[in-house]
């Protein structure tokens, strides 16, 4: 571990000295390239590779010029000091790794009976053994063997260290969670859950202990473990290890060591009622820089967002949790008064979902992405949360060939590793609520779609890309209003309302008369905004983007999550169970003569009005596929619904549920059977000059046969129908080799060096923080920051001299009290607690200060440190 911490030093050293001499991943000989609409890059080419070690030293020796999945700390460990000047490292903490429980029953007497009619005992349904395994796990041991260093223990799904994570972290300290765990705590506890749920009617005389070891009907009472055979340096080995502490509660372990593809089919894809699995290590990318975290709360913890088990699969058995149901919604979808509010009904959220324990967090890792570094102009932009991502490519400034097929070319030339050998995991089902969900699909989604807006990879702030929202004008006046429903507890049940009016003029799509109606009179809403699209945006087929687009996506997205009875067959209730309880907060649009539209919405982020705006106001043309950035043009949308409703002309039936199963293949945009029938259906639309019906009398078939013809014929050029928005597109896919080929796209409306300018600022890092020693009441505690900053994505630190740096202390009640630091000069900073405060806490309990520093109004960056009161 501590030569690794030395190799990871000398990166640094080595990083600085070349930006100083303006080599290296400074400015390259020739200075940066030319600046172009699209990308600084010609072409990106994806491959793979299936072992590590041969896809680092493809790096090395500049076969590839980046790994754009992270490579273990193991790996570099043991390179050469050659071998390490030719690469940067970019460490960010992004991974993680969690448990996930298969809880079925999840009630008294926590049997559960098999197909075969074989009746199992399921330890993990009880709830109390689930939990146990928080101090079961000693975390700092997995952090420093198998990541040697390289993350930090982890308790909830909130990254520790990005802002606004801290609120939620700190509930581990208060609930007693420690990163060494204790493990004769944990057996006790499993040992006492068990003892009572041998004491049901229903299982005395089944459940019994015998020689150390739990029994149930003569059997051992069995955890059947999924383990990461594909990740034989961390999460196989930390299976390994988690299975042995399970043995020491007398529970068996029955390991099966699978593949990613395998085992994600049977955790993620499978019914849990089919008993194949109940424990999964599982491994994450942060998804994402989250400046408020209720969307990794409701992703990780609310059944109703998918990703506990049943993923919400109406024909499988489900984890339910009408609580975390309901305060997973409120913050998903707006419902919230005050940002105070907002942050105490999400930190109880996320302490209901550490106490069910479905999912367990155990450690998060500092992901380490390499470059070789003698093939770019300057350094990469990444994501400060989550690694190289979209805007990695996006903005990569890469040296042109000198030689070879694409000499003078700016060719980057992408690896993922993948130990399956293979690119596509999931169906690209620009629709359905599980397509485009692999990592995989990632990488390529994020760098050719444009959505109406997105996070900024460097802050996480909301920034505009294809709509612009008039954000000065927009109103807010939020407040709740009656259903004229009751509450379990007899109280009135209460929604977001408002007092913004909505006019005369808003209108809506009916799912039942298939028209666009006047909106219902009388409402009031709580925001009003108004968007725009971003003027010179193309379709990749060379179409422009416009209105139609947007209204299509509108109407679309109410079609398929509105079921007008029975026998609706333009409903898909897993889409609509994700999608239905957002739409439901717009009451009214408003169509403007300059083109722009007006939304009218019961959504209201309290933290952050301007977040509000941009996502009520923006305009968007995705239909579907929520939680990804996807999105198709109108046509392609209109000739996947065809198909599943009406039927293709192979005869095969395509739906956009996840693996299809009986009702038929899920729709895919890449699937060469797919592809073909997916361009008859577009060419019956030529022929009978089709129009959908949410855009009759808003086009003519001069428009609707031009969009037809455009996207049969991209499909014709390039094989695939994933036809969007940003500025590179696919000219080639390969499922045969894996590989993939990205070509820039010359009609992309912002220039090469756009989105670098805007990402590029002065952030935080919070290097050192120190409690006092023995503090006590009768004298002030002084806190010891060391802060530096940088300039991102540049790696130099240098002492932070001006910004702000606060203290907040953590206290009993929930609440914090700042205190603002004193600048002692080199960076180092001083937080001041006087002895008068200390004297109203409690002597002997742990508390915990918060530090926060920041720049400007970028998120700031936080650390923490406890300290105990002694007299």
């Amino acid at each position: 571990m501590k030569s690794f911490v030395k190799f990871l030093a000398c990166m640094l050293a080595v990083a600085l000295v070349f930006t100083a001499c303006g080599g290296g991943a400074g400015t390259a000989a020739g200075g940066k390239s030319p600046v172009k609409n699209g990308t600084y890059v010609d072409k990106v080419i994806y491959s793979i590779s299936t072992d590590q070690t041969v896809a680092l030293k493809d790096v090395i020796e500049g076969k590839v010029d980046l790994m754009f999945t992270s490579v273990p700390p193991v790996l570099l460990s043991g390179l050469s000091d050659e071998d390490r000047d030719k690469i940067d490292v970019y460490p960010v903490p992004t991974g993680y790794w969690s448990l996930l429980f298969n809880p079925i029953p999840n009630k008294a007497p926590y049997v559960w009976k098999t197909e075969a009619g074989e009746e199992m005992f399921n330890p993990v349904a009880i709830k109390e053994v689930r939990y146990a395994f928080n101090w079961l796990i000693n975390r700092k041991k997995l952090v420093d063997e198998l990541l040697l260093g390289e993350g930090s223990p982890m308790y909830t799904p909130c990254t520790v260290g990005l802002p606004g994570a801290y609120r939620y972290n700190i509930l581990a300290s208060k609930f007693g969670i420690t990163e060494t765990g204790d493990e004769q705590k944990a057996v006790n506890m499993i040992e006492n859950a068990m003892q009572k749920a041998s004491q049901l009617a229903e299982n005395k005389g089944k459940l019994v202990k015998e020689n150390g070891k739990w029994m149930y009907k003569g059997k051992p009472v069995t955890i059947k473990s999924i383990m990461r055979v594909d990740d034989p340096t961390g999460r196989l080995p930390a299976a390994r290890y988690i299975h042995a502490q399970i043995e020491k509660a007398g529970l068996t372990v029955e390991g099966f060591e699978r593949d990613r593809k395998t085992a994600g089919s049977l955790v993620y894809g499978g019914n849990p009622a089919n008993y194949d699995w109940t424990m999964y290590l599982e491994g994450w990318g942060s998804g994402g820089f989250y400046v408020t975290w209720e969307t990794p709360l409701c992703q990780m913890y609310s059944p109703f967002y998918g990703y506990m088990p049943g993923g919400g699969e109406a024909e499988f058995w489900n984890y339910s949790n009408e609580k975390l149901d309901v305060l997973g919604k409120k913050a998903a979808y707006g419902q919230y008064l005050t940002a105070e509010e907002f942050f105490s009904e999400t930190t109880d959220m996320c302490a209901i979902g550490m106490g069910e324990a479905v999912r367990v967090y155990v450690v998060s890792q500092n992901d380490l992405f390499v470059a070789n570094r003698g093939r770019f102009n300057s350094r990469l932009f990444y994501g400060t949360s989550d690694g190289f991502n979209g805007w990695t490519v996006r903005c990569a400034d890469v040296k042109p060939d000198a030689d070879g097929p694409y000499k003078g070319k700016r060719v980057l030339r992408v690896l993922q590793y993948s130990a399956q050998g293979s690119l596509f995991m999931s169906e690209w089902d620009p629709v359905g609520g599980q397509g485009f969900s692999d990592s995989y699909s990632t990488a390529f989604f994020n760098a050719v779609t444009d959505n109406a807006s997105f996070d900024n990879p460097a802050v996480g702030r909301l920034e505009f890309a294809m709509s612009t929202v008039d954000v000065a004008n927009a109103k807010f006046a939020p407040k709740f209003v009656a259903t004229g429903n009751k509450t379990e507890e007899g109280d009135d049940e209460l929604a977001m309302g408002g007092d913004i009016p909505v006019p005369a003029e808003a209108v809506m799509y009916d799912t039942a008369s298939k028209k666009w109606v006047p909106a219902e009179s009388g409402q009031s809403v709580a925001t009003v905004a108004t968007g725009k699209l971003v003027d010179g945006y193309y379709w990749h087929h060379g179409e422009p983007v416009d209105l139609n687009d947007v209204r299509y996506a509108f109407a679309f997205a109410y079609e398929w999550a509105i079921q007008d009875g029975e026998g609706d067959l333009y409903y898909d209730a897993p889409l609509s169970s994700v999608t239905l309880p957002s739409l439901k907060t717009t009451k009214g649009i408003v169509f403007n003569k300059d083109g722009s539209i007006t939304t009218y919405s019961n959504y209201f982020h309290a933290p952050i009005p301007r977040d509000t705006a941009i996502s009520v106001g923006g305009l968007s043309v995705k239909a579907a596929n929520p939680g990804r950035r996807t999105n198709v043009p109108w046509e392609i949308y209109e000739a996947l619904a065809e198909m599943v409703v009406h039927g293709s002309k192979s005869g095969t039936v395509y739906n956009f549920a996840k693996d299809g199963g009986e009702r038929g293949v899920e729709a895919n945009v890449k699937n060469p059977d797919c592809l073909a029938d997916l361009k008859a259906k577009l060419e019956e639309f030529v022929a009978s000059k089709h129009i959908p019906v949410s855009l009759k009398d808003f086009i003519n078939e001069d428009y609707a046969l031009k969009r037809y013809k455009a996207s049969i014929a991209f499909i014709e050029k390039y094989g695939n129908a994933y036809i969007t928005t940003g500025p590179l597109m696919f000219e080639k896919i390969d499922p045969v080799t894996s590989s993939v080929v990205l070509a820039n796209f010359d009609k992309y409306p912002y220039k090469s060096d756009y989105f670098p300018n805007m990402f590029k600022t002065d952030l935080t890092e919070i290097q050192y923080v120190k409690a006092p020693v023995a503090p006590s009441a009768d004298k002030d505690a002084v806190f010891e920051v060391t802060v530096s900053k940088y300039a991102y994505p540049e790696v130099e630190r240098v002492p932070l001299d001006k910004g702000k740096v606060e203290g907040r202390l953590q206290l009993p009640s929930g609440g914090e009290k700042t205190y603002d630091a004193k600048a002692i000069g080199d960076g180092k900073f001083t937080i001041t607690v006087p002895a008068s405060d200390l004297a109203g806490l409690e002597k002997g309990v742990e508390y915990i200060m918060v530090v926060l520093t920041s720049i400007s109004d970028e998120p700031p960056s936080a650390n923490s440190v406890s300290f105990t009161i002694l007299k």
